[in-house]
């Protein structure tokens, strides 16, 4: 099987992105956003949704923060996904996954609808996360998921650490991805809508 490879250059005066991405991976992770802890939530999303990904950002967080850095890597994300996955032909569609990070508990359901939506209840806002403010978390979930054409509900159910909370989420994430991306032997190369379509 030729392994789901999607692409994406992103270059404005802010930023400059560059995705490749790999459904069919290892979990391997080639990472720099120039955010460490950005990094570490998108390595969680390669380990835990078998996903090779090489993503380089640079931006100009030094002058404006980290909002557009954060935000054309959901961009970029989402849409060398949306490549990756193509005419969906085979695939399961929907996904869904509960995650426990100690004391925080995350749940994510995604559909690849082509349909761009999130809901996104995190509970970071207002937080730091070592040098990401809390709320680009719930940021770069809704842009990724804009640029997908997914539909994303992530939601954390309970937790105290903000930390737990946004890597508990990316896990779950993970593993939705994962369970939805997959090839559903039975339907062989069907496309999982009765539109006959998930195209945006």
């Amino acid at each position: 099987m030729t392994s789901r490879t999607g692409t994406y250059k992103r270059t404005t005066g802010e930023t400059d992105v560059s995705v490749t991405i790999v459904l069919d991976g290892t979990g391997r992770a080639s990472i720099d956003t120039g955010n460490g802890m950005l990094d570490h939530l998108l390595g969680q999303l390669c380990r835990h949704g078998l996903i090779d990904l090489d993503l380089k950002a640079k931006g100009d967080a030094a002058q404006t923060g980290w909002h557009h850095t954060v935000e054309d890597c959901g961009i970029a994300l989402g849409r060398a996904f949306a490549d990756a996955v193509g005419d969906g032909a085979g695939i399961r569609r929907m996904g869904h996954a509960l995650v426990p990070l100690d004391e925080a508990l995350a749940r994510v359901a995604l559909d690849i609808s082509g349909r761009g939506h999130a809901t996104v209840e995190l509970g970071i806002s207002g937080t730091t996360i070592g040098d990401l403010p809390g709320d680009l978390v719930r940021h770069f979930l809704e842009s990724f998921a804009t640029e997908a054409h997914v539909t994303l509900h992530a939601t954390v159910l309970s937790g105290i650490n903000a930390h737990h909370k946004a890597e508990a989420t990316f896990k779950a994430l993970a593993k939705a991805i994962r369970d939805a991306v997959e090839l559903d032997p039975r339907a062989a190369s069907a496309v999982p809508s009765t539109k006959g379509t998930i195209s945006a």
